[in-house]
């Protein structure tokens, strides 16, 4: 937006660490849709218990008989098991049956519930990242932070919808599968529990290495996502320099990057699913040797080392499935620490007064110092004063990085001046919130950003609800009216990524109209026809005519035509005032504004 762009600095210090937590909080707002979700996923897990339960009945009464039956010499009675087995593969399919209906509503609250609060997490991510100050976007490239986003977002979401259901599961699994097995064998229990501290200290070792690979791994994808946005932004450059390999180079190196630390990371992740395996199954298959041989001394009922085996089996199941889940949470944990970060920043001080009511458009510069945090040496700007009185227009020239730029981002509050203040209807800019400051504020830049949205849309970016009357009004005023009539679509025509689709006078004409829907008090313009032909310029200097009548102007120009007329003009140097005067004055005085004059710098 301007020439003078401030040195990207150093990440800024974190305002507030934000807890990984803070986002499964965000399931909180719909506990009405969770809570009992997750009571019908207990539900259905308690109810999963019973399918070992039944099972074991199924093999061990059988086998129990069977036992007695050659024990007691008796004649086993096939018509009593018979019963006993259908009426328990009876009790077993209704208990099913009830668990599929359960889990059909279950599975709809928690989309439904984690779907939302994805939603809220954005709309809160996405309200903080407008909200943070402008060096905070001159630090981090877009690309990077909309890749970052997406691809956090994207983990979260897997987290959310199914890692977090699936630990309440596992959990409830586990810990009724531990109660049977008590209840079954309460020594084998005791035997098979030796493992389990093993198992929780690998888990928190093996968690800690996979999160710090998935934020490498976030990274890295970030930077791949960022070459190919910047690649298809900057096309036309990309190709008018045949630029193809070295893009595919570029993107090609970031995958590598990515791919190498995934690789990483699934070693680790590879090694300790691996480690779980072995113990976990190796020691079922030890607790059901000591098992065996308890059943052949008689210390254990067929049924009970049935069902023990089998809750075994679930309970093993079930610890297997930790790993995995704790390595989703940690992922996540990882992946989303730039999300925190992002909600951890401060964003700006909106005021610090309570000043309200029309700004009258009166603005006053005394003693203004400014330098860039990153170079704080450097002074950009060293004791300016200037005044504009309300419906006045002055003009700043200079040599690039003279400070022009700078006094424009100081009004809009991107910066706070080191020194000097800076006065709006005679009090102090800060005391004005920002909304009422900008509010009263519109900026015509050389290098107009439009949206991919209707040129209707992008008018209306000046003022959100104006009517289609007023949008045609102000295209009217700034001489757009007639190009835009001209297209198919008229005002509903698409202007493009970056407004593509139309030549730099059509969008100069565009953000005037912009500018003048909004109806600001106060109008900055850097150098808004600089860029253009003598045609183009001319009907974008009439249009920019019509803007700043009755207006306070502050513009930035090279060009004669746009300053001549202004009533003072300031000539900058190495952030100091030289000069100040009238066109006719300044050209009598035979100093630096006629050296440019005569240079054709203007």
């Amino acid at each position: 937006m301007f020439p003078e762009k401030a040195p990207a600095e150093d990440a800024p210090d974190q305002g507030r660490r934000v807890s990984a937590l803070s986002f499964y909080s965000y399931l909180d707002r719909y506990r009405s849709i969770f809570l009992p979700s997750l009571l019908a996923l207990i539900v259905t897990a308690v109810l999963s218990l019973a399918f070992p339960y039944y099972l074991s009945r199924l093999i061990g009464i059988p086998a129990g008989s069977f036992v007695e039956a050659l024990n007691s010499s008796d004649t086993l009675d096939v018509e009593s098991v018979s019963a006993s087995i259908n009426r328990t593969v009876l009790t077993l399919l209704v208990i099913l049956a009830v668990q599929a209906f359960l889990a059909y509503w279950r599975v709809r609250g928690f989309i439904k519930a984690g779907e939302s609060a994805l939603n809220d997490i954005r709309r809160d991510v996405f309200a903080r990242l407008v909200r943070l100050p402008v060096h905070f976007f001159q630090g981090h490239r877009a690309g990077e932070l909309s890749n970052r986003v997406s691809a956090d977002l994207a983990v979260l979401r897997e987290t959310l919808l199914a890692t977090v259901p699936q630990l309440a599961r596992q959990s409830v699994i586990l810990v009724g599968g531990l109660v049977f097995i008590f209840i079954m064998s309460w020594k084998l229990s005791l035997f098979m529990l030796l493992m389990i501290p093993l198992v929780i200290l690998m888990v928190a070792i093996f968690g800690r290495r996979v999160r710090s690979y998935s934020r490498h791994a976030q990274d890295s994808l970030a930077v791949s996502g960022v070459v190919l946005e910047e690649s298809t932004q900057g096309i036309a450059e990309l190709k008018a320099y045949c630029n193809e390999k070295h893009e595919e180079e570029r993107y090609g190196s970031a995958l590598g990057e990515y791919l190498e630390v995934v690789i990483k990371g699934a070693k680790v992740r590879a090694l300790f699913v691996s480690f779980i395996i072995f113990v976990l199954f190796g020691t079922i298959s030890v607790v059901a040797w000591f098992g065996a041989g308890m059943l052949a001394r008689g210390e254990i009922t067929p049924f009970e080392f049935i069902a023990f085996i089998l809750f075994s089996v679930f309970v093993g199941a079930s610890l297997g499935a930790f790993p995995e889940i704790v390595s989703q949470v940690q992922k996540a944990n990882g992946a989303t620490e730039r999300l925190r970060e992002i909600l951890g920043e401060e964003p700006e001080v909106s005021g610090d007064g309570e000043k309200t009511g029309e700004v009258l458009g009166e603005v006053e510069a005394q003693n203004l110092s400014f330098a860039y945090p990153s170079r704080p040496e450097n002074a950009v700007l060293d004791g300016i004063s200037f005044r504009v009185a309300s419906g006045e227009r002055i003009a700043f020239v200079g040599q690039s990085g003279a400070g022009k730029s700078t006094i424009f981002s100081l009004l809009l509050r991107f910066y706070t001046p080191q020194g000097g203040a800076l006065l709006i209807d005679g009090d102090p800019a800060t005391g004005l919130p920002l909304a009422t400051l900008r509010g009263a504020i519109a900026l015509v830049p050389q290098d107009v950003l439009l949206f991919g949205g209707s040129i209707g849309e992008n008018i209306a970016y000046g003022r959100p609800g104006a009517t289609r009357e007023e949008i045609e009004e102000a295209a009217r005023k700034a001489h757009a009216h007639e190009f835009i009539s001209a297209f198919p679509e008229g005002y509903g025509a698409m202007a493009g990524p970056r407004g593509v689709k139309l030549s730099g006078g059509q969008r100069q004409r565009i953000a005037i109209a912009r500018a003048i829907l909004a109806d600001p008090r106060i109008l900055l313009l850097d150098e808004a026809t600089s860029a253009l032909d003598s045609e183009s310029e001319s009907l974008v200097q009439d249009a920019l005519d019509q803007l700043m009548e009755g207006r306070t102007s502050l513009i930035i120009a090279h060009r004669l035509g746009t300053v001549k007329d202004a009533d003072r003009i300031y000539v900058l140097e190495n952030g100091k005032v030289v000069e100040s005067g009238s066109h006719e004055e300044l050209i009598a005085s035979h100093g630096t504004y006629r050296i440019l004059a005569q240079t054709q710098l203007l």
